[in-house]
C-alpha cells in the first residue's frame, strides 16, 4: 500500500473517532487507534508508521513476535489482541507491551515469569465474555474481580481493565447494551482496581456506537489496511 493511500485510510479512521468523541462529549485524546495488522505484511506496517501511526495489535501470536522483532522502529506500542496458547506466550511476554486478551491464571502465572526485569509490567485487559456465549473466550462478568486479584499478586504484570468481542451481526440495541453492561462492570471495579480505567471494545464496524460507550481504545483493521 502506498504512503498516499495509508494516509488518506488513517485520516479517515482519525477524523470518524473524532466525530464520535464529539458525539459523545469526550476528548479525543481519550481513545486509542489500535491498527490491527494480522495477516498484513510488515511493509504495510511501516507504511501504517511513516504515517504517523504508533499502537499496532495482532492476533495470532508466532506472526506479533515475527512482526514485532523486525519491525524498523523501536517506540512503537505493541498490543496482542487474540487468544494466547500458554506454550506460545514467551514471545508476547518479552516483546509486547500490552495483552488484551487474558482469561485464566495459569496464563498470567507464565507471563508473570516470563516478563524481562529490565522491562516495564505487562499491561493486561481481562477479556470479558459479555454475551455470555459458551462458544466464545472470555472470563464470565462474575468472576473478573477474581482474577484481577489474582494478577495484583504478580510483580511484572499490571491489570489495566476490560476487553470483550461481542458476536457478530448484533442489532444495534444488543451491542449497544453489552458494551454499555462492559462499562457498568469497569466502573464497579475501579473503586478496588484504580488503574482499571482501559476499555478495549469497538472494531471497523461498529467503533463509533462503543466510542459513545465508553471505549477507550479501539481495534481498527479493515478500515485501515483493507479487507483480508
Amino acid at each position: 500500500m502506498t504512503k498516499m493511500l495509508m494516509s488518506s485510510r488513517l485520516a479517515d479512521v482519525n477524523h470518524r473517532i473524532e466525530l464520535a468523541c464529539d458525539q459523545a462529549q469526550r476528548a479525543r485524546s481519550s481513545v486509542t487507534l489500535l491498527a490491527v495488522s494480522k495477516t498484513k505484511p510488515l511493509a504495510d506496517l511501516v507504511t501504517a508508521y511513516q504515517a504517523g501511526q504508533r499502537h499496532f495489535a495482532e492476533n495470532y501470536a508466532q506472526e506479533a513476535v515475527d512482526k514485532a522483532e523486525a519491525a524498523p522502529f523501536d517506540d512503537a506500542i505493541w498490543h496482542f489482541i487474540g487468544p494466547l496458547q500458554s506454550n506460545k506466550s514467551r514471545g508476547i511476554a518479552e516483546q509486547f507491551d500490552w495483552l488484551h486478551s487474558m482469561d485464566r491464571f495459569k496464563l498470567a502465572q507464565r507471563l508473570n515469569d516470563q516478563r524481562p526485569a529490565e522491562k516495564a509490567p505487562l499491561n493486561l485487559l481481562i477479556q470479558v465474555n459479555i454475551s455470555q456465549d459458551p462458544a466464545k473466550s472470555g472470563v464470565k462478568p462474575d468472576q473478573v474481580a477474581v482474577l484481577a486479584t489474582q494478577i495484583l499478586a504478580l510483580p511484572r504484570l499490571q491489570f489495566r481493565g476490560l476487553m470483550a468481542i461481542p458476536a457478530a451481526d448484533l442489532p444495534l440495541a444488543t451491542l449497544t447494551a453489552q458494551f454499555q453492561e462492559l462499562k457498568r462492570l469497569q466502573q464497579s471495579l475501579i473503586k478496588d482496581f484504580p488503574e482499571c480505567t482501559e476499555l478495549s471494545i469497538g472494531m471497523s464496524g461498529d467503533f463509533p456506537t462503543a466510542i459513545d460507550c465508553g471505549a477507550t481504545m479501539v481495534r481498527i483493521g479493515t478500515d485501515i489496511f483493507g479487507a483480508r
